[in-house]
């Protein structure tokens, strides 16, 4: 409308609000306010994630307590960095993180990439053609939007379900029988270490993960309007090399960053139910097996959360 309809849109301002407006300024406010937004964003989003990482950290200590009154240890026993399977499950926690983020970015970019080409293939450029949308293509193309956001989604979301179901079974103490001695008891106690681990895991690496995103997002995404509105160079060469402020920018301080709230606080609801079934007597025996065969189900949707969501040519 600003670029093209100038001529039609402005006696009806006139007309409707009583003033003549001034677009070139208009234009330089809003892009001047989206570069405030997205400082703003950046700065908040991490807040948001370190209230997540407080619960977390009230969920893992009940978690704990749990542990030491169900098998009779004492915590700190089990939970320090000598027990190899505490630091296993800082390395699967971390893993996890990293994988989430390109996931997400995954579905993201698929979804712009197949919204892209339909507007390729639908878009009209006779210069006599109406100026407006469309808006049943605009329907179209909120729904490939959509589609691949769910996709994306419901892969995520099996994958990080199926882990934490996983290395919390995994974690059992299935070698642990009534009346053993100390010794025994604190040897095949040790993996329930790893399940504590991968849970502090999933919330600090989160934490600064999605403080790394945030920030890092929002700076693409500035350096992007300082070309446009303080540099004036919006249709350059400079200006088309600062297009990665929205195609990467984005993603991450809209997408990857944010959505590390409900990965830590699910993750950790989640796997404090789970400890609780895997080291409870009755099941603790074969809740490896079942850890396995939860495991598999997470890889591969892991897989697919790549494989099947990429652009094809």
């Amino acid at each position: 409308m600003i670029e093209e309809n100038q001529k039609e849109i402005t006696p009806e301002i006139e007309r409707d609000f009583g003033f003549t407006p001034d677009f070139e300024k208009s234009k330089y406010f809003l892009e001047a306010n989206d570069g405030a937004g997205n400082t703003f964003k950046a700065t908040a989003k991490p807040v948001l994630i370190g209230t997540a990482v407080v619960g977390a950290t009230t969920m893992i200590f009940s978690l704990i307590l749990v542990i030491e009154s169900t098998i009779g240890i004492k915590p700190e026993e089990v939970l320090n960095v000598l027990n190899p399977w505490t630091v296993l499950g800082f390395l699967l926690g971390g893993a996890v993180i990293y994988w989430f983020t390109g996931a997400s970015i995954q579905a993201v970019t698929t979804g712009a990439a197949r919204a892209t080409e339909y507007i390729k293939k639908n878009i009209n450029l006779d210069p006599n053609a109406e100026k407006k949308a469309d808006i049943e293509k605009s329907k179209e193309v909120v729904q490939i939007c959509t589609v691949y956001a769910q996709k994306g989604m419901w892969n995520i979301f099996i994958a990080l379900f199926s882990f934490a179901l996983a290395f919390a079974f995994l974690s059992a103490p299935s070698g642990l029988t009534e009346g053993m001695n100390e010794a025994d008891t604190l040897a095949n106690s040790l993996p329930v270490a790893m399940f504590v681990g991968y849970l502090l895991s999933i919330a600090f690496f989160g934490l600064y993960q999605a403080i790394f995103m945030a920030n890092a997002g929002g700076s693409w995404d500035n350096a992007k309007k300082v070309i446009e509105v303080d540099m004036q160079e919006k249709g350059t060469d400079l200006h088309a090399a600062s297009v990665v402020g929205d195609t990467v920018g984005d993603p991450f301080k809209d997408t990857s960053s944010v959505a590390m709230n409900p990965v830590i606080k699910f993750t950790t609801l989640f796997g404090l139910l789970a400890m609780e079934i895997a080291i409870s007597v009755h099941f603790r025996a074969i809740a490896p097996y079942v850890g396995l065969g939860f495991l598999v189900v997470a890889l591969y949707f892991v897989y697919r959360s790549f494989y099947k969501m990429r652009i094809n040519q």
